[in-house]
């Protein structure tokens, strides 16, 4: 071991740049250090954690050699000897060679020019760095003598550019040390506390160096036992206390160093008490100064530098076998082990690599090799602290791989496409044991679910082709802008086709041979990537545009084509894969220029049919169906939209597409729904027969002073009036009978023009070029479905709506305030035939004919109904006896014959099929109080069996009259004027015996 610490002089290589001519001046070494050193390396930031801002690289690289030497002092079973070097001649040295070799071991005294190859070095796949040296870099430019060090020890210094002044006085150091400590392990020794205890101010050159010396250790004290202890301090511990009011003090001052003064027993004492703890507080043998995180990470680290060559900083020295086994011996000192030494070791050839600008790719290989060892032991511990360090190392690794991977198609040419593989494989490494090893999540779930490589892969893959699809764009555009002036400019997306074609080639022949090693569909990932951009931006041009351009033409033809390489490069690339390629095709979904044209088709028929709605919804609101509008008493709104539809269907037939039939049922959807639209909104707020018809009210007797309530069951017409859906002209409300009227005409009118429209729709189809014969074998897709039927049903609802309003709102004080009030005989139905047939001219000239039969039956059945409702349900003024019989039919047949108008009204069959009723029930008017009572008990009891016997019920009114019914039955009794229906009313009912 003693040649670790001799024979610095007997030879001065290039890379002994620290070395001197003259070793009694440290100063000068330290100032020819300076000059030699190489440029400084752009180094990542370290993964392992921040250290105080006051320990510079150069603090931790001179602490890092001094735990180095002290923990290879007892590799020797003999005592450690210092040997000057005062004498610096070849003579000199070469005798101490001989006379010490004995000290030390075998592999310390073997001669480095002698060195066989690196076994690490081929282990991790780097060549040997001979070669590169120039035929006389072993011998000096003038005297010819060897300047290369001729042992490890020697090696080591000059890796760590440490000048031999330093060198010396830490030798000595060492030695007086060990002395005074015989026997004692080096792991138990306090190196920083020890040295400060061996040397003075006399033993530096000057003042200044010895102050920075002293604040070293001091520092390197603090960083070991204060802010990065290997047991976590306690806020309250007085030592920890105490030493750093010591240093902060010695920073201002410097403390007197030395055996045997005062301060430097305080300083022990403090020290000794902070490193010798242990996590329940009591003092331990070894001592815990150097190997607490991330101090004990970052001064290895700077011992594995060493073992780049400093004159070729991509290299690795031919010794690095001998110094990684020196390196290894520090362990002790700093608390690391296999596991963390190869993860450090991992780091460094890492960021090495990146550091000397990424030109030696033996180095990223060798930290890829290195880090698979790091996989193995990730996968066999479960250490917290050792995971956080892993965590940290590897995000680094992976954040600068993916920074580069997630664009390779900038990163990556030609000319350094050959650390590709190697950046890519470190990425994957690290992800997969990031994921696979350390995410708890990833543990959680079956392993199998979850391929890491080949995720990550597929997402570099994705994110640098958009990333170059994004680049081309703006290349593209701005070609675009170049020729704007000139004649028959390429459109953008045309030229973007060709380029998203180049670039697909370029990543099946230069990326995806490569990225195959982890994801073996590599080239159809990217096509299918490249595809969806391109049809993402396709996509966003068609839905801009309403009709077919030249422009658009070109586009889509190069669309066309290039969506054919693309799928046949994805087929060709997974042509042996278990689904033969469907996976990646189905990413692909086709965009070819008809499917293109189909969508363009269907936007140009949203776009009309929302405009035609919107129209419908605004012209409906302002519509005042006025029955002058025109000859024939349709609203102008129903004229207009028949004209929209019918320029719709016209323009979509010369539109420039070869699919007319299979986009015409889309388009009829849309107009249908639209007719339909209109229907609902034309009988919107009309009323309807319920809305007029008055509930019925509960059987009684009424006294003559009770007054009859009408209920309503919906909105009052006054109400309706005031809807602001609904406008008035001069006064005149919309609802309006002959407003009604239009309302019927215009839907009337839809519904008959529909049949014109479908036949001209079947000439268009006819006419049109890409029409088949099998396109007129049915109607689907070619008619009306909706709007037909919501004609009907309006309409219907209209005609029942203006009936029961012209009978039971219209003409309410002639027929319920007025018929048979007080004596039927003075208040006979001629008044409210007189209104009505006034009611029913206004119908007949405004109404158009073949919907006028259907309006007048529905106003004469609201007639029959009307009549009726005062007989069976008239109020306390109204009484009949069997006299009044006569006058009730003779009224009735009046009613009949306005609507017959001696042959020329309502046919015969209609008339008879509505009086049906009246026509039954008029004869219990004529019937005996005795007869009626009878047939009333009689049917009662039939109704409701044994329970009526011992008393009649009171029968449900349904409002249907029938004479076999026995509310109807009832009813006669309650307005009949006689004696005899009194006493039974007052004896089954309780009802009163006189109206």
């Amino acid at each position: 071991m003693a040649s670790l610490f001799r024979d610095r002089t007997l030879g001065i290589s290039k890379r002994d740049s620290f070395s001197s001519s003259s070793s009694s001046s440290a100063t000068a070494a330290v100032s020819h250090s300076t000059v030699s050193h190489p440029t400084a390396l752009c180094s990542l930031p370290s993964p392992f954690g921040d250290l105080t801002a006051t320990l510079s690289s150069s603090d931790l690289r001179s602490s890092a050699y001094e735990i180095f030497l002290s923990a290879n002092r007892s590799t020797s079973s003999k005592p450690l000897t210092y040997i000057s070097n005062t004498n610096n001649t070849a003579t000199t040295n070469t005798t101490t060679v001989s006379t010490n070799s004995n000290n030390s071991p075998a592999s310390l005294q073997r001669s480095l020019t002698s060195a066989a190859a690196s076994k690490m070095k081929k282990a991790l796949g780097l060549r040997s760095n001979t070669s590169k040296r120039s035929p006389d870099s072993n011998n000096s430019g003038s005297g010819g003598k060897s300047k290369k060090p001729v042992t490890v020890g020697e090696l080591m210094r000059v890796q760590m550019r440490v000048s031999d002044g330093s060198d010396s006085r830490i030798r000595r150091g060492l030695l007086r040390i060990s002395a005074g400590q015989v026997g004692r392990r080096t792991e138990s020794m306090i190196l920083p506390l020890e040295l400060l205890q061996q040397f003075k101010s006399t033993d530096f050159t000057d003042q200044e160096e010895y102050e920075a010396w002293q604040k070293r250790n001091l520092k390197m004290l603090e960083a070991g036992l204060l802010l990065h202890p290997h047991v976590p301090l306690d806020k309250n511990n007085t030592a920890a206390q105490r030493l750093r009011q010591i240093i902060n003090g010695a920073l201002d001052r410097p403390i007197e160093t030395g055996r045997n003064n005062e301060s430097m027993q305080i300083l022990r004492t403090t020290v000794m008490a902070l490193a010798c703890r242990t996590s329940d507080g009591s003092l331990m043998e070894s001592s815990h100064w150097a190997d607490g995180f991330p101090l004990n990470l970052r001064l290895y680290e700077m011992l594995l530098e060493a073992c780049f060559d400093i004159n070729d900083e991509t290299s690795l020295v031919e010794e690095v076998d001998e110094l990684m086994e020196l390196i290894k011996k520090t362990w002790t000192i700093l608390g690391l082990n296999q596991m963390l030494h190869n993860l450090c070791f991992t780091w460094v050839l890492f960021n090495r690599y990146v550091a000397t600008g990424q030109v030696e790719n033996e180095l990223l290989c060798a930290a890829d090799s290195q880090l698979a060892e790091v996989a193995k032991d990730a996968k066999t511990t479960k250490d917290p602290v050792y995971a956080k360090i892993l965590s940290s190392t590897l995000t680094a690794m992976l954040g600068w791989a993916e920074k580069r991977l997630l664009a390779y198609h900038e990163t990556f040419d030609s000319v350094n496409i050959h650390s590709m593989e190697s950046i890519v494989s470190v990425g994957v490494l690290s992800a997969k044991i990031l994921v696979e090893d350390i995410s708890n999540e990833y543990r959680r779930r079956r392993k199998n679910e979850v391929d890491v490589a080949r995720s990550r892969i597929d997402t570099y893959i994705r994110s640098s082709l958009r990333t170059s699809f994004a680049q081309m764009m703006e290349k593209a555009d701005s070609s675009r802008r170049a020729s704007r002036n000139q004649p028959n400019p390429l459109p953008v997306l045309a030229i973007l086709a060709k380029d998203v074609g180049e670039l697909a080639i370029k990543e099946k022949d230069m990326f995806s041979p490569i990225l195959k090693r982890w994801h073996p569909f590599a080239a159809g990932v990217g096509v299918a990537t490249l595809h969806a951009c391109y049809g993402s931006e396709l996509k966003q041009f068609i839905s801009g545009i309403t009709e077919l351009t030249p422009d658009a033409v070109q586009i889509l033809r190069a669309a066309d084509k290039l969506e054919k390489d693309l799928v046949m490069i994805a087929v060709l690339d997974s042509v042996d894969s278990d689904d033969g390629g469907k996976a990646i095709i189905r990413e692909m979904p086709p965009y070819e220029a008809e499917g293109a044209i189909a969508e363009m088709v269907k936007t140009w028929i949203k776009t009309r049919i929302d405009r035609l709605k919107e129209w419908v919804d605004r012209n409906i609101q302002q519509e005042v169906w006025n029955p002058r509008a025109n000859q024939e008493g349709c609203a102008p709104s129903a004229v207009e939209v028949l004209r929209i539809v019918d320029e719709t269907l016209d323009a979509f037939f010369q539109l420039p597409i070869p699919m007319h039939p299979a986009l015409l049922p889309e388009l009829m959807t849309g107009l249908d729904k639209c007719l339909q639209y209109y229907a609902t909104k034309a009988k919107s707020g009309c009323g309807s027969r319920n809305t007029y018809i008055p509930t019925m009210p509960a059987l009684t007797r009424c006294n003559t002073g009770t007054k009859f309530q009408w209920k309503k069951k919906e909105k009052s017409v006054t109400s309706q009036r005031r809807n602001p859906q609904v406008a008035t002209i001069n006064g005149d409300s919309s609802l309006g009978v002959p407003q009604l009227c239009v309302r019927i005409n215009s839907l009337h009118k839809i519904r008959m023009e529909l049949e014109v429209l479908e036949k001209r729709i079947i000439t268009l189809l006819r006419n049109s070029e890409s029409a088949h014969v099998e396109d007129f074998s049915n109607g689907l897709g070619k008619k009306f479905e909706l709007t037909p039927a919501a004609c009907i049903e309006a309409v219907q609802q209209l005609s029942e709506g203006i009936a029961y309003k012209i009978v039971f709102h219209d003409l309410r004080h002639t027929l319920w305030d007025s018929l048979y009030v007080g004596d039927p005989s003075s208040s006979r139905i001629e008044p409210f035939l007189q209104d009505l047939e006034q009611n029913l001219t206004i119908v007949a000239d405004t109404v158009q004919e073949r919907v006028r039969t259907r309006i007048i039956a529905d106003i004469m059945r609201a007639s029959f109904d009307g009549f009726l409702l005062v007989l069976f349900a008239g109020g306390p003024t109204r009484s009949f006896s069997r006299q009044d019989s006569q006058i009730l039919e003779d009224d009735f047949k009046s009613l009949k014959d306005l609507f017959f108008a001696n042959g020329d009204g309502l046919p015969d069959d209609i008339i008879d099929k509505f009086s049906a009723t009246a026509r039954d029930v008029l004869p219990l008017f004529r019937t005996d109080t005795e007869n009626l009572i009878e047939r009333f008990r009689r049917l009662t009891l039939e109704a409701y069996g044994s329970s009526a016997k011992s008393r009649l019920p009171l029968p449900a009114t349904s409002g249907q009259w029938n004479p076999t019914e026995p509310n109807t039955l009832l009813r006669v009794l309650c307005y009949r004027n006689d004696e005899a229906a009194s006493k039974f009313l007052k004896k089954t009912y309780n009802l009163p015996k006189k109206l």
